[in-house]
Parts: C-alpha cells; sequence; structure tokens
C-alpha cells in the first residue's frame, strides 16, 4: 500500500523537475541559440596571413568575440548596444578552405553562425617578367642556374683578378706610349 502512494508522488516530483529546467534555465539557453545571430566575413575570399573584417548580427550586447580555425587569435568585437558588431581578425598562414565562425555574444556561443573562406592565392611570380634588358628575359633562368653553385651578389675573385690584369696592361701600353714619344721628339 505504501508503494502505491509513493508512485505518483515520484512522477508529480519528476514531472516539476522536468518543468522548471525547461523553463527556466534550459529554455532561455535553447531560445538564445535558435536566435538570429548571423556573421559576414569580408573579404569573402581571404589570402592566408590577410587580414579580415567579421560583422556580427542579432547580438544585444556592446561586445563579443569571434573565432575560427583559420584565425591567429580571436576577434575582439565591439558596436554599441543592439547594433552590429564589429572586429578584425589575421588569417593564419599555410591554411586554405572554408572553415565554421563561432561567436561569443551576450555570454552564449552561436556555433557555425557564419564562414570563413581562404583562398590559396600564390605570391611567388611564375615566370620572369619580359620587361628591358632587350629581351634577354628569358635567359634570366639559364644564367641564375649555374652548376657550380655559384650565388654571389657581385663581382667575385675572379673577376676582380681579370680586372687587376686588364688594369695592368693598360699601365704597360700607357708606359710604352709615353716612352715612344719621348724618344720620337
Amino acid at each position: 500500500m505504501r508503494i502505491c502512494s509513493l508512485a505518483p508522488r515520484a512522477a508529480g516530483v519528476a514531472g516539476v523537475a522536468v518543468l522548471v529546467m525547461v523553463a527556466l534555465p534550459g529554455g532561455g539557453a535553447a531560445a538564445h541559440e535558435n536566435g538570429s545571430v548571423d556573421a559576414t566575413v569580408t573579404p569573402a575570399d581571404a589570402a592566408a596571413g590577410a587580414s579580415v573584417e567579421v560583422r556580427v548580427t542579432g547580438c544585444e550586447g556592446a561586445t563579443g568575440s569571434a573565432g575560427s580555425g583559420a584565425f591567429e587569435g580571436e576577434a575582439r568585437l565591439a558596436g554599441r548596444g543592439g547594433d552590429d558588431l564589429h572586429g578584425t581578425a589575421r588569417i593564419r598562414k599555410g591554411v586554405t578552405g572554408s572553415y565554421e565562425l563561432t561567436v561569443i555574444c551576450d555570454g552564449h556561443p552561436h556555433q557555425g553562425v557564419g564562414t570563413v573562406r581562404v583562398a590559396q592565392r600564390n605570391t611567388e611570380p611564375t615566370a620572369p617578367v619580359r620587361a628591358g634588358g632587350g629581351g634577354t628575359a628569358h635567359l634570366t633562368s639559364a644564367v641564375s642556374a649555374e652548376p657550380d653553385g655559384a650565388d654571389e651578389a657581385g663581382p667575385g675573385t675572379r673577376h676582380a683578378v681579370i680586372g687587376l690584369i686588364l688594369a695592368g696592361v693598360a699601365a704597360v701600353a700607357v708606359a710604352f706610349r709615353s716612352v715612344r714619344r719621348r724618344r720620337s721628339e
């Protein structure tokens, strides 16, 4: 007989607990998660190492943060209460592809509210520029790829020796000519 009276009481307590969980903290958090927080990143396709602007709508507070696997760190967001939040972030080097954006505002995280797309851009020139040099630009790759590994920036020892020999020959020629002139006079 005692078991029969305990069962309805336990069911009543469990029902009240469920209502409290849904109505108070759970209900508020669930409504906040399903809110209209949205984030956009400008430029839409950013290069690694570039700065991007993050704009968030739907947050009621004046501050927040945005994070992504593509960012070097969090983007600090600021704005006036009820207005859009703005911030900047730098794209990590060596990443490409699409990454989800997570925004924390009003004390709640909002996952997947935006996308960061990192485009792979080749910043290295693929061929020499055909400008100046009388059309010799196509020869630059052959000159720079010497087999002996000479990567000197200026004249080396070989050039200095050749210059000294030429200067010596010029000095001997001038001396010989001046002696010859004196004899003819």
